[in-house]
């Protein structure tokens, strides 16, 4: 009775300490989230003061949450069949809280509706049902996952003393949005402001608006799918195999924050694309790692080989080619640069225009500007060539690949590129294997 006592009594002492660490690095990652590039932001920030999220008032309210999943531990007490489930229950819960608010949404854009909210009464009781329902598990589930994701971290040897540092936090959330703001002469993130998620798409506009004319700048405000604070802020989704891979990701952004490559983040671009890289390349493995070893019933099939041609087959005329999303956004990058560098803004901006329009009458109708602001914000995820970056070898993005092929391991390129502090220590070491 009394050994039972005193390990009961250091479960909760560990985890008391547990919590007070990860309030410290809350407090430590917050700061390091709002880097500033040293510029005159606030001119910028006349415009949007009054609409910028609140993150002190968002990192408060998880870490409450957080803290107390932590020292109520739920998850721990359920066996690992039903732990399993839980977590396709949350997301099949998620889906339906998705497919409730769309249909919500047509209600109140459909013109013959006269009275929105009498015909949707029905339909937001369900929606606040599944929203009580997804209070009560959705701490569960996201403990559960955090969980799996720490241990596959610590299996790919990034962790101390058996647990990841930082411990993986996430929590499924609105998003705010990102301001975005380039010179027009050339492709440069020079500031970045989050705002509020609520921001209507008139009020967007009217912002970009704002900035552009009073500022002579490229702006844009975009959506994002997680945020690197601590702990993580990512958008609901029941697709797991996208969520465990953009909680990895913020995870490694976390992990990068207390070595020198994540603190150079905001030194200039090239840092900016490598911090980028990195995660999007680590968050891709880390997450498919997870389904791997936890779902993986989820695992998404490989795509069926090319059936090869029949011999004495009648050949058929070629079909055109499908519309490529990232060699066509390469080759608009790319032009755009050389119209830039000769001067040609204007003309570059219109090219721009004429290029939104071709994408959009190929399907890719979220595309509602393509500017500056666009690609200097885009530009910097080179996990895979081509894209926004624009170049046919972006040659940050193409050393950060090259050195995780030249790396043994995951922990090895992690650790290799995370006490980097410029890009040219990173040609140097891929330079040196070669």
């Amino acid at each position: 009775m009394v050994q039972s006592c005193f390990v009961k009594l250091l479960q909760v002492f560990l985890r008391f300490i547990r919590n007070i660490l990860i309030l410290i690095l809350a407090v430590f990652l917050l700061g390091s989230s709002n880097l500033s590039p040293g510029m005159p932001i606030e001119q910028v920030r006349a415009y949007t003061r009054q609409i910028e999220f609140d993150f002190i008032g968002w990192t408060l309210n998880t870490l409450r949450l957080k803290l107390f999943e932590t020292a109520v531990g739920a998850s721990n007490y359920l066996p690992e069949s039903e732990r399993h489930q839980l977590v396709i229950e949350y997301l099949a819960l998620i889906q339906q809280i998705l497919n409730r608010e769309g249909d919500l949404e047509q209600i109140y854009a459909d013109p013959n509706v006269a009275d929105p909210r009498a015909a949707s009464g029905q339909l937001r009781q369900e929606l606040s049902r599944l929203y009580a329902r997804r209070d009560q598990i959705g701490p569960v589930a996201e403990a559960i996952l955090q969980e799996q994701i720490g241990i596959v971290v610590g299996e790919q040897g990034l962790s101390l003393g058996g647990q990841p540092v930082p411990p993986v936090l996430y929590h499924s959330t609105p998003l705010p949005l990102i301001l975005v703001v380039s010179p027009r002469d050339t492709i440069r993130l020079d500031y970045s402001i989050a705002l509020d998620p609520a921001l209507t798409l008139d009020k967007q506009v009217e912002l970009e608006d704002q900035v552009d004319h009073a500022l002579n700048r490229s702006s844009l405000v975009e959506p994002i799918g997680g945020l690197g604070l601590y702990p993580t802020m990512v958008v609901q989704s029941s697709n797991l195999d996208w969520l465990s891979e953009v909680v990895a990701h913020e995870w490694v952004h976390n992990y990068l924050t207390l070595r020198p490559l994540g603190i150079s983040y905001m030194a200039n671009p090239e840092m900016r694309v490598m911090n980028e890289t990195t995660a999007a390349i680590a968050g891709k493995e880390i997450g498919r790692a997870v389904l791997e070893r936890f779902y993986p019933e989820l695992v998404p099939a490989p795509p069926p080989p090319a059936s090869p041609a029949q011999s004495g087959e009648t050949s058929k005329p070629a079909e055109p080619p499908a519309f490529d999303f990232r060699k066509e956004m390469q080759i608009t990058r790319r032009t755009v640069d050389q119209m830039l560098a000769e001067g040609k803004i204007d003309e570059a901006e219109q090219y721009m225009d004429a290029r939104r329009t071709v994408f959009w009458d190929h399907g890719y109708h979220w595309l509602r500007k393509l500017n500056q602001a666009y690609f200097a914000f885009n530009g910097a995820y080179a996990d895979e060539p081509g894209g926004a970056a624009g170049a046919r070898e972006d040659p940050v993005g193409t050393a950060v690949r090259a050195l995780r092929t030249q790396s043994v391991s995951l922990a090895d390129f992690l650790n290799r590129i995370s006490w980097m502090t410029s890009f040219e220590q990173l040609k140097k070491a891929v330079g040196s294997a070669q």
